[in-house]
C-alpha cells in the first residue's frame, strides 16, 4: 500500500515539473503556513459541502473564502486534473495538498475530502434503499439534482470569465465548440477531448511565442 502511494505521488511530482514550465507565475509555491490540518479542514468543508458536485464548493473556498489561489490559477489547475485520470476533485485536492504542503498535505486534502461523504454516503444507500419507493423521496431527490445543475452552471460563469476576459475571441469559439460538440452533436468526450486540445494548445503556443499575437 505504501508502495502505491509513493508511486501517486511521484506521478502527480512528475506532473507538477511539467505543470511548472507553463503557469509557474500563476500557480503559489509551497507556502509553509498553509499547514495539512488547514487543508483537511478546507477540503473537509468542501467535501461536505458538495450536494451534486463539490467543483463549485471548491472554486468557492479556495480562490474566494481562503484565498489560495487566483481565479486563473484555479482554472489551470482543474484542467491539468481534467486531463488526468480519475475524479477531478480527487486530482485537484492532491495537486492542491501536495503544492501547499508536500506528501503531507496531498494526503490530509485527499482524507478530508473523502472521509465524511464516505460515511454519509453509505448512511444515504441504506435510507434510500427502505425509502426510495415514497414519492416525497422521489421529489426531493429530483429537486437536488436541479439545485446541482444550477451549481454546475454558476461554476461554469465563473470559471469562463477569466478566460474571456484574458482572449475574449479565442475563449469564445472553443466554448461555443464544445458546447456544439458535446450537447448538440453528442460526440463522445474523448474524441471531442482529442480533437480541440491540440487545437487549443498550438494556439497557445503560437501566441506566447515572441511576437505572436494574442
Amino acid at each position: 500500500m505504501q508502495y502505491v502511494s509513493n508511486r501517486v505521488l511521484a506521478s502527480f511530482a512528475r506532473v507538477d515539473i511539467v505543470f511548472d514550465m507553463n503557469s509557474a507565475a500563476s500557480i503559489p509555491r509551497a507556502d509553509p503556513s498553509v499547514r495539512p490540518r488547514e487543508l483537511f479542514f478546507a477540503f473537509l468543508v468542501i467535501g461536505l459541502s458538495g450536494f451534486g458536485g463539490v467543483l463549485p464548493w471548491a472554486r468557492r473556498v479556495l480562490v474566494e473564502r481562503r484565498g489560495w489561489l487566483a481565479a486563473e490559477a484555479f482554472n489551470d489547475i482543474l484542467a491539468l486534473c481534467q486531463s488526468l485520470p480519475g475524479p477531478n476533485i480527487v486530482n485537484l485536492s492532491v495537486v492542491v495538498g501536495r503544492r501547499f504542503a508536500g506528501a503531507a498535505g496531498a494526503l490530509a486534502a485527499v482524507s478530508g475530502l473523502v472521509g465524511a461523504p464516505v460515511g454519509i454516503v453509505i448512511c444515504l444507500a441504506a435510507f434510500y434503499e427502505r425509502f426510495g419507493a415514497l414519492q416525497r423521496v422521489s421529489a426531493a431527490i429530483a429537486a437536488l439534482g436541479a439545485a446541482a445543475s444550477g451549481l454546475v452552471v454558476a461554476m461554469a460563469i465563473k470559471i469562463a470569465a477569466p478566460l474571456l476576459a484574458r482572449n475574449p475571441i479565442t475563449a469564445t469559439a472553443f466554448i461555443a465548440a464544445t458546447f456544439c460538440c458535446v450537447a448538440i452533436l453528442r460526440a463522445p468526450l474523448p474524441l471531442v477531448f482529442l480533437g480541440l486540445v491540440p487545437v487549443g494548445a498550438a494556439i497557445a503556443w503560437f501566441t506566447r511565442r515572441p511576437g505572436g499575437k494574442t
